[in-house]
C-alpha cells in the first residue's frame, strides 16, 4: 500500500488494520504493517508513505518492490492509495473513487494544434488498467465510483484547466499526483496495480475554503475497514 504523504498512510492504517495494537505495532502511527508477517484478513501487508508526486512515489514503490523480489517475498499487488481532487458533480467531496484507468494527463507535448500525449510522439505509455475482477469487487464492497484517475504533476487551479482534462479525459472522475508513477513501477515487475483516491476538493479553480481534507481522509479510513476481505479473496483466487 503507498500513499503519498504520512497523514494518508495513517487513515489507511486506521480502517486496514484498526488499532495498532491489534496488529503487534506499538504507537498510532504505523510505517509497515505486520513486516514480514500476516495483516487483516491474514493478508501481509506493507504499508509507506512513498512521496509526493509520480517521480518520488514511483522510485519508492520500485525499490521497496525490488526489496521484495531479493528476499524471495514478491508482492502480488500495488495500491495506491490517498485523497484527491474530483471531478464534479460525477465524483462529490467525500466520495471514493476506484480506478479502472491510471493515466497520467500532462505527459506529453504541448502544440499549436493542442495537447499531444507522449504515447503519440512515440514513446511510454499513458494509462494502466488495474484488474477488472479487483476493481469491480472494490467498488461493490466500498461503494467507491469507477472511473479514470488522472495522474498531473500540478493540482489543477482553473476552470479551464479542469474543462480541458475532462474534453481530453471524459471518463476521469478524479485527480491524484502519485498513482501513475506507483503504477509504472509496478509494471515494470509485473505487479498489477489498484488506485485508489477519496475526494477532498473539487476540480477547478483553486478555493482553500472548499477543500474536506478531513472528510476525504475519514472517507478512506472507513474504504480500507471493508478492503481487507475483498484482497485476500481477489488474492487466493
Amino acid at each position: 500500500m503507498a500513499t503519498a504523504v504520512p497523514v494518508e498512510r495513517d487513515a489507511v492504517a486506521a480502517g486496514f488494520a484498526g488499532p495498532a495494537e491489534e496488529v503487534g505495532v506499538p504507537g498510532a502511527r504505523l510505517d509497515r504493517l505486520v513486516p514480514g508477517g500476516a495483516g487483516p484478513a491474514g493478508l501481509v501487508v506493507d504499508l509507506v508513505a512513498a512521496g509526493v508526486g509520480a517521480a518520488l512515489a514511483g522510485a519508492s514503490v520500485g525499490g521497496a518492490l525490488t526489496a521484495g523480489a531479493l528476499r524471495g517475498e514478491p508482492y502480488d499487488l500495488v495500491v495506491s492509495a490517498g485523497i484527491g481532487g474530483g471531478f464534479l458533480p460525477a465524483a462529490p467531496l467525500g466520495t471514493l473513487v476506484v480506478a479502472d484507468a491510471v493515466t497520467v494527463a500532462d505527459l506529453g507535448a504541448e502544440t499549436a494544434d493542442g495537447f499531444l500525449p507522449v504515447t503519440e510522439l512515440g514513446f511510454g505509455s499513458v494509462t494502466h488498467r488495474p484488474p477488472d475482477s479487483l476493481v469491480r469487487a472494490v467498488s461493490r464492497a466500498t461503494g467507491a465510483q469507477v472511473g479514470t484517475v488522472l495522474t498531473v504533476s500540478t493540482v489543477t487551479g482553473t476552470a479551464a484547466r479542469a474543462a480541458a482534462l475532462r474534453d481530453r479525459h471524459p471518463g476521469a472522475l478524479a485527480e491524484g499526483m502519485e498513482g501513475f508513477g506507483v503504477a509504472e513501477a509496478a509494471g515494470l515487475h509485473h505487479v498489477p496495480v489498484l488506485e485508489i483516491r477519496a475526494v477532498s476538493n473539487p476540480v477547478g479553480p483553486r478555493d482553500r475554503d472548499a477543500w474536506r481534507i478531513g472528510d476525504a481522509l475519514a472517507a478512506l479510513t472507513a474504504g480500507f475497514g471493508k478492503l481487507a476481505p475483498v484482497l485476500e479473496s481477489w488474492d487466493t483466487a
